[in-house]
């Protein structure tokens, strides 16, 4: 019991001394002992939770170690590293896989640019270009500087510090996307756009990106920074079919690159997001508000000032054609329907220069353009062309319409109408060619050829006439006299020689023009009589050379044969004088110089021409409707001489006056000893030369009707057919040129001049060996 009392009030031995505490490392306590006292085994303590509790506080900064916060980003930074170990082996799997399937880099090559059209004006100013592209390749150096950098700034501002790709643009891209919820802002680089338009289609495939990235590094390795931003501004797509700055310079703003100023560099550059949608010829607000971003960019980055900034959005142009524009598109269009016969297919960059004079061209372009808007409404015409000639056929200026942007149907080329009365020149030649002269007198009275009747376009006649007049006065019965007098064979065949290409039809009519030709062949037709007899062929291409200027084709029309006397050159000349001094041309006088022309009006109205003539040039001017209606009651001597005369005017200012060949005297009154205007065959001015006066009979007769030693130098006259005999012919239509008819077929019968007269033969008063003499 003793035991038991004294085990309540036991003391635990202890190490507490101070030898323990100087000599021992450790000490115990209750806690430390495997088995409690006697208290803790009767109850009094619990020594096991309290060891439970000890080892968990033991273990807690362990697991705080391992845990919390610190283990959790421990732990996504595991798994990172982790996902981007596979992700990188996936890559790179995935670039082997999609590498392997594109050609051996060692194949792999720029593509060639398709070639362009480089079409020039005599002075060297570019008129169009044409081709694939539609503009040439310009160097970074030759192109407006703010081009490079507005594209830069707003496309790519890290293009020169980076490798081809820039990761830091693709996730500025990607979360600029993700912020605004859709696609607004995209990462690849100049460098890969470029290998997409060179290499790849635009579809958006995982194989196509991934072959872009790898076509970008080889690009970056193989070229310079310059170079392939000088490749991309040359290529890229602008909209409006304009590949490269250069054509979209001159398709928005018709100048060249090298000239664009700062507004215009930030329209192109703002079209490069969407082409079409942003076009300044689709939406002019549109494409205005994306240049003010792309300013703003280049304000950004340091490429310009405020100051520039505010100049800049004064030039920002406001609208553009949503067409090419301006008549030089229809000399374009010609010289690109030409090439193919002249050198074949075009293969690499080419330059045409032509035989277009630019202020020439403008010019011709506002005269038609000016008669349209004050008459053309209230007299319904609403389409002109105009062909303007040299001496050697050299096109200087061609209009094809009214404008270009509305219709490319080139009206002066391609159209072929009526000419009316102003063919009635070949049938006045042919006629002289056979011996009368302007001097010899016809009938003017109502006349019956077979069934057909031709009348004058007044409906009157002034009977005797000499050939000057009703050339003049563009009298119908006469022409078509005349045409009886030689047959219409021999007439067809002179208006080929001369420069008519149109199949024409054998019957009497033709004297009214009614057989189709086209405005430039009878323009270069009446050319012949401008340069003193020498044919003159159209052509507007002169030269094609390659851009490193090797010749592929030169034109050889300066040694032009000769299609007419001139004698017959003089006097058509001196005749078409008098059709605008006293005739139906009066509307086309050039104050201070000499003219000479012919008007041509079909029946109703439909076509109305004027072609004339001075020293320098030979002018052709149609008017009408494409669809054939008819005008109110225009002639060649109105509208069309109108235009004409503004055109001439303007392309005759600053220049001295000069003769028309043969000074405008009568060449067959052989005792004048008037000086003669004889055009250079090169088609330059013509110098006078003195032809002396014959001093025989035989001479006079030589002079006055073709023989002598001008036989030689042009070709011969057709033999006069012989007279069929009186009979009636199939009744012509009722297509009539300035009042006659048209459409006559089959073996031309003898006229009957005179009202009641009988079935005869024409009988001109011919001019006698004492008019001559005498000068009358």
């Amino acid at each position: 019991m003793a035991d038991r009392g004294r085990s309540s009030d036991r003391i635990e031995p202890s190490f507490s001394g101070r030898s323990a505490r100087d000599n021992d490392e450790f000490s115990l306590d209750a806690d430390d002992r495997v088995i409690g006292s006697r208290s803790a085994r009767r109850g009094g303590s619990k020594p096991l939770p309290q060891r439970a509790a000890r080892q968990r506080r033991r273990r807690e900064p362990r697991e705080r170690e391992g845990g919390g916060l610190f283990g959790f980003l421990r732990g996504v930074v595991y798994w990172c590293v982790v996902l981007f170990i596979w992700a990188g082996i996936g890559v790179a799997g995935l670039v082997l896989y999609y590498g392997s399937r594109m050609p051996s880099a060692s194949t792999w090559a720029i593509p060639e640019r398709p070639p362009n059209v480089k079409i020039t004006a005599v002075d060297g100013s570019v008129i169009a270009n044409r081709g694939a592209t539609g503009g040439e390749a310009l160097s970074l150096e030759n192109m407006s500087p703010y081009i490079p950098e507005a594209v830069i700034a707003i496309e790519d501002r890290r293009f020169y510090s980076h490798f081809g790709v820039d990761p830091l643009g693709l996730g500025r891209a990607i979360v600029t996307n993700f912020t605004a919820g859709h696609m607004v802002q995209g990462g690849s680089t100049l460098t890969q756009q470029l290998a997409k338009n060179l290499f790849l289609s635009p579809e958006r495939t995982l194989e196509r990106k991934v072959q872009e990235v790898l076509l970008a590094l080889w690009l970056e390795q193989k070229y310079t920074k310059d170079q392939i931003l000088a490749m991309y501004l040359n290529r890229v797509f602008f909209g409006s079919n304009a590949y490269g700055v250069e054509a979209a310079s001159r398709r928005y703003f018709n100048k060249s690159a090298r000239d664009v100023n700062l507004g215009e560099a930030a329209v192109l550059a703002g079209l490069l997001k969407a082409p079409s949608r942003l076009s300044p010829a689709r939406d002019a607000e549109a494409a205005n508000a994306r240049a003010q971003l792309v300013l703003a960019a280049m304000r950004e980055q340091g490429f310009i000032t405020d100051s520039e900034v505010k100049t800049a959005m004064s030039q920002t142009p406001a609208s553009a054609k949503s067409y090419w524009s301006g008549a030089g598109h229809y000399v374009a269009d010609m010289v690109m329907d030409e090439l193919p016969g002249l050198i074949g297919d075009v293969k690499e960059d080419i330059i045409v220069d032509t035989t277009i004079d630019k202020s020439l061209e403008k010019k011709a372009e506002q005269s038609l353009v000016d008669v349209l808007d004050k008459e053309g409404g209230k007299l319904d015409a609403s389409q002109a062309a105009l062909v303007s000639i040299d001496g050697t056929g050299a096109i200087r200026a061609l209009v094809g319409g009214r404008d270009y942007a509305t219709s490319q149907f080139n009206r002066a080329v391609k159209a072929k109408r009526q000419p009316g009365s102003s063919f009635k020149p070949f049938v006045y030649t042919a006629a002289l060619e056979k011996g009368l002269t302007p001097f010899s007198v016809f009938n003017d009275a109502p006349i019956r050829i077979g069934d057909w009747t031709p009348e004058n376009y007044e409906k009157k006649y002034n009977g005797e006439v000499t050939l000057a007049t009703a050339l003049a006065k563009s009298l119908n019965t006469v022409a078509a006299q005349l045409v009886m007098y030689d047959g219409p064979d021999q007439v067809i065949k002179l208006a080929h020689r001369l420069g008519i290409e149109s199949e024409l039809q054998p019957n009497a009519s033709i004297a009214l023009g009614t057989s189709e030709v086209s405005l430039m062949e009878l323009t270069a037709s009446y050319a012949a009589f401008m340069n003193g007899g020498y044919k003159a062929t159209p052509h507007v291409i002169r030269r094609v050379t390659t851009a490193e200027g090797k010749v592929l084709y030169e034109n050889t029309y300066d040694s032009p044969p000769r299609v007419l006397s001139e004698q017959i050159a003089a006097q058509m000349d001196t005749m078409m004088m008098g059709v605008i001094e006293n005739g139906t041309g009066k509307s086309a006088k050039i104050p201070g110089w000499q003219a000479a022309g012919k008007t041509g009006t079909t029946q109703n109205s439909r076509d109305a021409l004027f072609v004339g003539f001075t020293s320098n040039l030979t002018t052709g001017v149609w008017f009408g409707n494409d669809d054939g209606k008819p005008m109110k009651k225009v002639t060649g001597g109105g509208l069309p001489a109108k235009a004409w005369k503004e055109f001439m005017i303007a392309a005759h200012k600053g220049l001295s006056p000069a003769p028309l060949f043969g000074n405008g005297q009568m060449i067959d009154k052989p005792d004048s000893g008037q000086p003669m205007a004889q055009a250079a065959p090169d088609g330059g001015q013509p110098v006078t030369a003195e032809v002396p006066p014959p001093t025989t009979i035989g001479g006079i007769i030589s002079g006055v009707f073709g023989g002598g030693e001008n036989a030689e130098r042009y070709p011969q006259a057709p033999v006069r057919q012989q007279r069929a005999s009186p009979g009636n012919g199939p009744v012509p239509p009722a297509d009539v040129a300035e009042g006659g008819g048209s459409g006559y077929d089959g073996i031309v019968p003898p006229g009957d001049v005179g009202g009641s007269q009988t079935t005869s033969s024409v009988q001109p008063r011919r001019t006698t060996l004492l008019d001559l003499i005498m000068g009358q």
